[in-house]
This record gives structure tokens, C-alpha cells and sequence, in this order.
């Protein structure tokens, strides 16, 4: 497995290696989805009916689990799902043609032997099916680990009321806690998503066998592919301040718009999708380095058995490592 460092700099120097391609093809074919999700942040919260109607759900859900509602921890968390989910909602049409369509052809290109820059549009059309079968199960997946927090913090939040020790100083503490373990599993949540995308698209392979792979990929190498999705993500949530800053301020303050903010804007929406292109970019290099350490642990040890086969799927991988002696 490579060091962190050496994954990031790899895909850099891809990303610049064919920067004509990656900063006009890919960029212009995932545009449409960062401007959707760019405008669903910063507008729908506003002017939309759906928001409130998830907003009065969600906390009509967290009282009847029993959630304490003096807490401050479930009453940021029920605001941050509405928008999540409502930003989702309207944002699904571009996600499921634009994006996997964008991802589908960077895959492409790097995936070959000898990439080809641009790659054929029959070859990365191809692509498609297979990842859209596996976001569909990525969807399913971010909904159980969502689940699975909240039984698990609504079981914690539960005994200590029930041994009497929900003082407002330990329900601070505690919601601190429950914050924590609900990062961790939606963070992992989130990297086996988006490696399982990318080994459905190398291995032509898509929904549950992809998530299976990336289950057992990212076994040992947890820290490694957090390193890399933080300065990402922290680029794009900048990005995102940045069109908040720029252009919802601005429309705020004239009330109407003006073709200097759309300019401004799609300007924006151009360095988000830059952002989502080198996202992808690193999540195939980093499969392709864990691809390359032969299923080792980290200690190098031993590795595991794989062995994945489905009718109809044209991957077959089958790995068998013995286990190294002391």
C-alpha cells in the first residue's frame, strides 16, 4: 500500500498530465451537476415548500424515538438531514446523468493500459450501467449506516436516562460523543461509496458485488483514504462558501439577479467540478494502489481469500495468499 502522499501526488500529476482533457471534457460534463448542487444549497432553503415538510418529519421521528428534545446535538443534526435530503431531491436528475456520466469517463480513460485521452464516447457509455446500479445500492448503504447511528445513539441516550444521568453537563458530553460516532460511520459510509463506484466501472461489475469489494479493499487502509477525501472535501466546502459569499450575498443584496452574478457563478460551478474531477481522479489511483497490495494487511502478514463471482458479471476475482510464517 502507498503512502497517502504518494497517492495525492500521483494524481496531481495525472490530473496535469492530460489537463486539456480532465479541465474541458470531464469538467464540462459534470458542470451541470455542480451548479445543481450549488443552487440547491444556497436557494432551496428559501424558496421551497419541501424543506419544512422534511424539517417537521425528521423531528417528529427523533420525539417518538425518544430523543431528548433539550438537545442541542439532534436539533443541528434534524436541520443538516432536511437539507441533505431535500439538496438530494433536487439535485437526483443531474447526479444520476450528468455526474455518474462525468465519473463513467474518467474512469475510462484511466483505466486502460495505455490511457486515451479523450476516451471513445461507446467505450465510457458503457460505463454507465454498472454505476448506476451501484449508486442506487450506495443509496441503500448511506440509509442503513443512518439507521445504524441513530439506534445506536438512541440505545446510549436511552440506558444513561435510565440509570438517571442525564444532567445537562453529561448530555452535552454525550451528544459530543454521538456526534463522533456518527462522522466516523457516515465518513466510512461515504469512501465505500465512492471506491465502489470506481471498482464497478474498472470491473464492468456494479451493485452489491462492488460494495463487497470496497468493503474489502479499504480493510486496514481506513486512515489512508480519509487522508485523501479531507482536502477534497475541504476544497469543495470552500467552494461552496465562496458561491455563498459571492453570488447568494450578492442576489440578497440587489434582490434581483444580474449577468455579472451568473457569470461569476458558472465561474464557480467550473472550480467545483474541477474539484469533483480530481476527487475522482484520486479514488483511482487509490483503488488502483490497493489493487496493487496483493489483499495484504498492513503489517504484511498475511492476506484473505477473495473469491466474488455473480451470473452475469464479467468479474471474477479470485485471490489465494497463503499466510507468511513468524
Amino acid at each position: 500500500m502507498e503512502r497517502t502522499g504518494k497517492i495525492m501526488r500521483r494524481s496531481i500529476y495525472t490530473f496535469l498530465q492530460n489537463y486539456q482533457f480532465f479541465t474541458v471534457t470531464a469538467a464540462l460534463l459534470v458542470l451541470p451537476f455542480s451548479v445543481s448542487i450549488l443552487l440547491s444549497q444556497a436557494f432551496l432553503p428559501f424558496s421551497s415548500s419541501l424543506l419544512p415538510i422534511i424539517h417537521d418529519r425528521l423531528q417528529s421521528l427523533f420525539y417518538a424515538a425518544g430523543f431528548p428534545p433539550s438537545s442541542q446535538f439532534f436539533t443541528i443534526l434534524n436541520l443538516k438531514l432536511s437539507q441533505t435530503i431535500s439538496s438530494s431531491i433536487f439535485t437526483l436528475p443531474f447526479t444520476i446523468s450528468f455526474l455518474l456520466i462525468g465519473k463513467s469517463c474518467i474512469i475510462q480513460a484511466l483505466n486502460q493500459n495505455k490511457p486515451a485521452f479523450p476516451p471513445s464516447f461507446s467505450s465510457f457509455i458503457s460505463l454507465y450501467c454498472p454505476l448506476l446500479i451501484t449508486y442506487i445500492w450506495n443509496s441503500f448503504l448511506i440509509l442503513s449506516a443512518n439507521a445504524t447511528a441513530f439506534s445506536v445513539i438512541l440505545i446510549a441516550f436511552n440506558c444513561v436516562e435510565g440509570f438517571g444521568y442525564l444532567s445537562p453537563t453529561f448530555l452535552l458530553i454525550l451528544s459530543a460523543a454521538a456526534a463522533i460516532l456518527y462522522s466516523i460511520i457516515l465518513a466510512n459510509s461515504f469512501i465505500i461509496c465512492n471506491l465502489a463506484l470506481v471498482s464497478s466501472g474498472v470491473d464492468r461489475c456494479g451493485g452489491h458485488i462492488a460494495i463487497l469489494k470496497a468493503c474489502v479493499m479499504i480493510r486496514g487502509r481506513t486512515s489512508a483514504a480519509l487522508s485523501l477525501a479531507l482536502p477534497v472535501n475541504l476544497a469543495m466546502a470552500a467552494v461552496e462558501a465562496l458561491f455563498q459569499y459571492r453570488i447568494v450575498r450578492a442576489y440578497h443584496f440587489y434582490g434581483k439577479p444580474r449577468s455579472s452574478m451568473a457569470v461569476e457563478g458558472l465561474f464557480i460551478a467550473y472550480m467545483y467540478s474541477l474539484l469533483v474531477v480530481l476527487d475522482t481522479i484520486v479514488s483511482c489511483v487509490f483503488f488502483k494502489s490497493c489493487k496493487a497490495g496483493c489483499w495484504r494487511d498492513p503489517d504484511g502478514t498475511h492476506s484473505y481469500p477473495i473469491e466474488i463471482a455473480e451470473e452475469g458479471c464479467k468479474a471474477f476475482e479470485n485471490t489465494r495468499i497463503s499466510e507468511e510464517l513468524p
